[in-house]
């Protein structure tokens, strides 16, 4: 019997949490290493997996995305768990590089589109990609004491969000269609990410 395709929503939705899921992770792995305790680690897990969104929606009027969201909030606390339980196995899993890819690609042209979607202009389009793509992450290094890794990490990262969130915002205000604008960015996004993860693409770097 033929089963039907999964539709644009379910697979946005899908990597989605796929996203929230490694991002939280990444926040654990980072806590066990400064030897947190156990609630120290599901902090530390939420703060990436939620903390861009949170933000955007604080700073856009807007209610806070988890709010109503229970399944978020559920996959950033396993992903924690997976962390604390299972340090061994993920932190040395760099194959993990690849879902934070699509989870920072949709999360990117996401916050875009839900700026725009308020009407607001381009640059505040492309800072609000940026944000939900990358500053749970910036929050996480901050609550770590650790230097942020967005803003010295040698291979491209808050750029890709930049630029899935601005392809987003050429196509959408092209009048392309939502779901070509939606898919545009986030190849965008992950294509530049992948460049960076295989090939180690980076900006150039102030000299003293």
């Amino acid at each position: 019997m033929h089963k039907p395709p999964m539709s644009p929503d379910l697979l946005l939705s899908l990597a989605d949490r796929i996203g929230v899921f490694v991002f939280a992770i990444s926040g654990g792995v980072l806590a066990v290493r400064k030897q947190m305790d156990f609630l120290g680690v599901i902090v530390l897990a939420f703060l990436p997996a939620i903390g861009g969104g949170t933000l955007r929606d604080i700073i856009l009027d807007e209610p806070v995305f988890w709010l109503n969201d229970t399944v978020t909030l559920l996959l950033a606390v396993a992903g924690g768990l997976a962390a604390f339980f299972f340090y061994r196995f993920v932190s040395r899993f760099r194959a993990l590089r690849w879902p934070d890819a699509v989870g920072m690609s949709l999360f990117a042209v996401s916050g875009a589109a839900k700026a725009m979607a308020l009407g607001h202009g381009f640059l505040v389009v492309l800072i609000m990609g940026a944000m939900t793509a990358s500053a749970g992450g910036l929050i996480r290094d901050v609550v770590a004491n650790e230097e942020p890794l967005v803003l010295k990490d040698g291979e491209l990262y808050a750029t890709c969000a930049l630029a899935g969130s601005l392809v987003y915002f050429g196509a959408a205000s092209l009048g392309l269609g939502e779901t070509i604008a939606f898919a545009a960015g986030m190849t965008t996004a992950f294509m530049l990410r992948a460049g960076a993860i295989l090939f180690g693409l980076s900006l150039p770097r102030a000299k003293g």
